[in-house]
């Protein structure tokens, strides 16, 4: 399993670092994480796209669902066929989100191994390709740790740290909505509350620890990463609800 996820991920999204730092003028590694973490993220934006365009007819039927959930809050399954008949009826794939998460959840965990144990600012030549490695050649060694000159990504950074969290809060509020509270609710119910405010709360303090504790490389991506999804949210619902 270890060697499937370097093969598939670790390994090509090391290589993509290493090209970026070859493309900048001077290899700021800084720079070269904002800049690879957008181009990351802007290739996961049609999936990206679709979830959003889900999350918004999602909510234009919810007073619908929660008409059906009164109404059926003793039957299950009539409840649950019902739904399946109202997201047929809109067009909505309810399960669309779940793709763009299973995809993401093994790029973000090679990211965040290759900022916090990358081999930077020594390259590890070993796992390049061999077209990379011919650009690797005109690049000077050991890599520049200091972003923009003067804050130190291979060392945890107070201010790169408070702006993680404060971006991921940010983040979450725009692209996880509250869960509207129902009458009588059920366990279903109040676990689903229960982690929406944990996401909602907990995600961006947790985002800030590991950030303090961690090198500034891993709180720049998390800072470049919410910085693209925030402008990404505002973009794609004022263009996709002119479509609905």
């Amino acid at each position: 399993m270890s060697y499937l996820f370097h093969i598939l991920f670790y390994n090509p999204l090391y290589n993509g670092l290493i090209l970026v730092l070859s493309w900048l003028p001077t290899p700021d590694v800084g720079v070269a994480v904002i800049l690879f973490t957008f181009l990351v993220k802007f290739i996961l934006f049609p999936l990206s796209k679709i979830a959003v365009r889900t999350q918004l007819k999602l909510r234009e039927v919810e007073p619908q669902l929660n008409l059906l959930k009164e109404k059926y809050k003793d039957n299950r399954e009539k409840l649950a066929v019902e739904m399946m008949s109202l997201y047929k009826t809109n067009g909505i794939n309810p399960f669309s989100g779940i793709l763009l998460a299973l995809i993401q959840f093994p790029i973000v965990i090679a990211l965040y191994s290759l900022f916090l144990r990358g081999g930077l600012p020594v390259v590890d030549v070993s796992i390049l390709y061999s077209f990379v490695k011919g650009i690797f050649n005109s690049i000077s060694t050991p890599l520049n740790m200091h972003f923009l000159g003067f804050l130190d990504v291979s060392k945890p950074q107070i201010i790169l740290a408070i702006i993680a969290g404060i971006g991921q809060f940010i983040q979450i509020q725009l692209s996880i909505p509250k869960i509207a509270k129902v009458e009588n609710p059920g366990f279903k119910d109040d676990l689903a509350q229960n982690m929406n405010t944990s996401i909602r709360y907990v995600l961006p303090v947790f985002i800030l620890i590991i950030s303090l504790k961690l090198s500034g490389a891993v709180a720049l991506y998390f800072v470049a990463g919410s910085i693209f999804t925030i402008g990404q949210e505002l973009y794609l619902k004022k263009t996709l609800k002119k479509g609905l």
